[in-house]
């Protein structure tokens, strides 16, 4: 069923697998994007661009106008930040100025990209859903109660102003097509031969990038309005992943594992250095966290529902690991890549 659609978010990783997603089906696709943008993911594809940010509230108003459905994959997720305020800032007040916009617009569907954070993370007995209540509050810092704050903005637009809202709980992403590299950034080094050491006692869901994008269509679709659903294909610890994306390009995977504890004291030292050179570092203790406390997450009810069927995420990580082999030296390479 194709639609008239409009991708938020569309310069990211997650929006613009979903603008490619439509586009490739034939839909009329139409982008909001920031002057700014890094728009590289979607140079390649004819869709209609709009321009403006989230507190243009015209420029908003344009970009839904005579759309089926809304795809918001905007999101500030850099959990180190200083300033917790910048966080809510785009990941609730931003949002809240959209919602508002999207309840007099007519839509079929508004589909909000959430995380896998938002979700409980259990005792480890079984794998957790989406009906779990919320239990680790406080241990995932700003970022994630952001987050958790943006959810409930959601849903709560959704039961008490008609909003036919969606909430997809997404995992770690990894595929093809990766320009800014998030989670992706250990996958990359481990390709290119930069990844000596994993980190023992480190797992964490992970899902193929295409497939997330397949959820989203299908949830336009087929998800029920003011539900959430566990986007997410398995649970993997961090050596298969770095292994899986070194030996898919012939690189020598990582050598052997270190303890948990150092990787805490890494993000305590740069956590420090962060307070005492007042200069936001891309790690500290909260980050170190986030990428071992969630347990194995349930997705049947997204099979269940939406008819999806994710691919092992396997194939996502050497369709990535390839990519990045083969973009290393490209336009938006890093000196580190380069190096």
């Amino acid at each position: 069923m194709t639609q008239r659609a409009l991708v938020m978010g569309a310069s990211g990783f997650v929006g613009s697998h979903v603008v490619r997603k439509l586009a490739e089906r034939g839909d009329d696709v139409r982008v909001y994007l920031r002057k700014s943008s890094l728009t590289v993911a979607i140079d390649d594809l004819d869709v209609e661009r709009c321009y403006g940010d989230l507190n243009d509230e015209e420029a908003l108003r344009a970009a839904m106008a005579d759309r089926d459905v809304v795809y918001y994959c905007v999101v500030d997720a850099r959990f180190y930040l200083r300033d917790a305020r910048r966080l809510f800032a785009t990941n609730v007040d931003g949002l809240r100025r959209v919602l508002d916009v999207a309840i007099e617009a007519d839509l079929q569907r508004f589909v909000f990209c959430s995380t896998i954070g938002t979700i409980a993370i259990g005792d480890g007995s079984k794998p957790v859903t989406e009906d779990m209540p919320f239990d680790w509050p406080g241990l995932g810092g700003p970022y994630i109660e952001s987050r958790r704050a943006a959810e409930d903005l959601v849903l709560t637009y959704a039961r008490e102003h008609g909003l036919p809202a969606v909430v997809m709980n997404v995992s770690n992403p990894y595929g093809p097509r990766d320009w800014q590299p998030n989670q992706g950034l250990m996958v990359q080094l481990a390709a290119l031969g930069k990844m000596p050491v994993w980190i023992n006692n480190v797992s964490a869901e992970v899902v193929g990038i295409e497939d997330v994008a397949e959820a989203f269509l299908l949830a336009a679709e087929r998800g029920r309005i003011g539900e959430r659903y566990i986007i997410s294909e398995r649970y993997m610890s961090m050596r298969e992943l770095l292994e899986t994306a070194a030996t898919a390009v012939g690189a020598r995977p990582p050598r052997f594992g270190v303890p948990l504890a150092a990787f805490y004291a890494v993000g305590s030292v740069m956590g420090l250095a962060a307070r005492v050179l007042r200069k936001d570092l891309p790690m500290n203790v909260t980050g170190v966290r986030l990428a071992h406390i969630m347990t194995a997450a349930d997705h049947s009810k997204a099979t269940r529902e939406l008819g999806w069927t994710p691919r092992p995420t396997e194939e996502s990580i050497r369709a990535a690991a390839r990519f990045y082999v083969e973009n290393k030296d490209g336009p938006v390479a890093s000196r580190l890549l380069r190096s």
